[in-house]
């Protein structure tokens, strides 16, 4: 980065203030929990349905010997539908109500945890906005307080632009934080919507298989 740069850099942080500072921790923020999201989804729910596909024949054949082996497996053990499914497997004596009320029960708990840190995105999402408006605000009256200060032949309409554009920077920010929240937030919902709904047939085979 050569000094012009760094220059300019440097007079973006004083126009912002402390709001493009918090804006900027924000950003950086969001991004690492939609990014530890993102791995964490692929991993869980890439597994999970591939011991799905796996699990449809055995469970159709009685087998749930291979459906235990399956699920126990390093790879595939800390998964949601492992959880699920052995939830029901090991309690299959039991009669298709309760085990329909231990596949609910199983299923918004799995989506539960993977659900557990969306809200935040959803809270930066909403509000990040608001914190670019308010250093916006603040910076247009530093602006007019400048203009009040300058005498006509200082240019005092010139000074009240370049503060207002330099105010306008923290308003930017804050959408360029939450821009992206809200993207992901609405993107991890609905994936995790989709994947309780192929829980759920899973969760039904098991329990339309058993016989009380």
């Amino acid at each position: 980065m050569n000094f012009a740069s760094m220059s300019n850099v440097k007079e973006l942080l004083a126009a912002g203030g402390p709001v493009l500072i918090l804006l900027i921790i924000l950003s950086v923020y969001s991004w690492a929990l939609i990014l530890e999201r993102f791995f964490k989804f692929r991993k869980n729910i890439n597994m999970s349905r591939k011991l799905i596909a796996f699990c449809r024949h055995p469970i159709h054949s009685d087998n749930y010997e291979k459906v235990q082996d399956a699920c126990t497996k390093k790879l595939t053990k800390e998964t949601a539908a492992s959880h699920v499914i052995m939830t029901l497997v090991m309690q299959r004596q039991r009669n298709k109500s309760e085990l329909k009320e231990m596949a609910d029960s199983a299923i918004d708990w799995e989506i539960t945890k993977l659900q557990r840190k969306l809200t935040i995105l959803g809270t930066l999402g909403s509000i990040t906005p608001f914190i670019g408006l308010f250093g916006t605000v603040i910076g247009v009256i530093h602006a007019f307080k400048d203009l009040a200060s300058a005498s006509a032949s200082a240019g005092g309409a010139s000074i009240v632009a370049a503060g207002i554009a330099e105010a306008l920077i923290n308003t930017a920010a804050g959408l360029f934080v939450a821009i992206p929240a809200v993207i992901a937030y609405n993107y991890f919902l609905s994936k995790t919507n989709y994947f309780g709904k192929e829980l759920e047939n899973i969760a039904d085979d098991i329990i339309f298989q058993q016989r009380g």
